[in-house]
């Protein structure tokens, strides 16, 4: 996950040419859940929230969850005590229902803060 956010960091992908372009976008005009992702990523590496927000909040809220994921597992590993994720059902519908909202208020009129 490093290397990745590394070589995005070093590649902009406000550049074209660099990345592919999201398909749904492309062929719908529709703005998925990841749109703007790399630019997030981009902005996040360089230190500028602000953009990185603005090109794709729920991805900024994504890198803080793992970022915690990472800390307490590596806390775990340390202390010698092994880490099992046992994720609910309940949970996984959640965060579909979540990706589904963020990508139906940013495709709309009134979401258009949310656009990237």
């Amino acid at each position: 996950m490093a290397a990745a956010f590394v070589y995005v960091g070093a590649v902009d992908p406000n550049e074209p040419g660099h990345y592919p372009v999201c398909p749904l976008l492309r062929f719908t005009g529709v703005y998925c859940p990841g749109c703007g992702g790399l630019r997030s990523a981009h902005a996040f590496v360089h230190g500028d929230l602000p953009a990185a927000l603005g090109a794709n909040a729920l991805a900024v809220v994504g890198y803080g969850l793992f970022g915690v994921l990472m800390v307490v597992w590596l806390i775990r590993v340390i202390r010698g005590v092994p880490m099992r994720l046992a994720v609910s059902p309940v949970l996984w519908w959640g965060i579909g229902a979540v990706l589904a909202l963020f990508t139906l208020v940013r495709n709309l009129p009134f979401g258009s803060a949310l656009a990237p």
